[in-house]
């Protein structure tokens, strides 16, 4: 079950976190893995930690010619690409009026720009095969609301984006979907500014989440198991109280 054995993933912000536990798992299911982040030398240990069917490429999600160096580099590596998982991101704690522009446009850039960059370049190759899956990493926050106004927007962007991909990309067999994770015990945590009591007191089932739980669903959404799953957002909170 979840396997992907001969499939080729590309893994954004995968240096560490939750991307590199995502590179991980995909291995263990027989994937060979391109992991990517800004992060060189944390990049470059996760690779080689995960060994010969992990490879490193230095990334900026937010830049053009950088995607088109990244899904080349892929091809002329595996010759495909089956899977993208659009996971870098970056979160901060801003309301509305705290936000300044340099802040708005850099969560924009990342956060929205970087998967729909991501999207668009994968999607020709993914047409040629007649399959692929992408998974975009939302949030919680893009289902509801949060005191972080510029990745709330950009998470409720991604939700949108992933809809309308999925139906433009539907009729070549290439998959769309959104996880929304909730709170995850990663070091993203504690920017909330909130302490993790206080969070963990939202949630009924009483804890966060391990990153590994999140990862488990990416995986089903690569796989060949979710062959009829495009298009929706795959909640992974806990049942958190709004």
């Amino acid at each position: 079950m979840n396997r992907l054995d001969t499939k080729v993933a590309l893994i954004t912000g995968g240096a560490n976190g939750q991307g590199a536990i995502e590179a991980e798992l995909f291995i263990e299911a027989g994937a060979t893995v391109v992991i990517t982040d800004i992060n060189d030398g944390a990049g470059a240990a996760t690779a080689d930690r995960l060994g010969p069917r992990c490879t490193f490429v230095l990334h900026d999600v937010s830049s053009e010619e950088d995607w088109a160096r990244v899904v080349q580099t892929t091809l002329d590596l595996h010759g495909r690409i089956d899977v993208l998982v659009n996971n870098a991101g970056i979160f901060r704690v801003l309301t509305l009026g705290d936000t300044d522009l340099r802040a708005w446009d850099q969560t924009v850039a990342i956060n929205q720009t970087g998967v729909f960059l991501g999207m668009r370049a994968v999607a020709p190759a993914m047409k040629r095969q007649k399959a692929g899956s992408i998974v975009n990493i939302s949030s919680i926050a893009g289902l509801t609301s949060a005191k972080a106004h510029a990745y709330c927007a950009t998470k409720w962007a991604v939700r949108g984006m992933s809809k309308a991909a999925a139906v433009e990309l539907g009729p070549s067999n290439v998959r769309v979907n959104s996880v929304h994770p909730g709170f995850i015990d990663t070091p993203m945590l504690d920017g909330h500014g909130v302490p993790r009591e206080e969070l963990i007191a939202r949630v009924p089932m009483g804890r966060t989440a391990e990153v590994i739980e999140v990862a488990r669903v990416v995986l089903f959404l690569a796989s060949d198991d979710s062959s009829y799953c495009s298009g929706h957002e795959f909640v992974v909170d806990g049942a958190i109280k709004a």
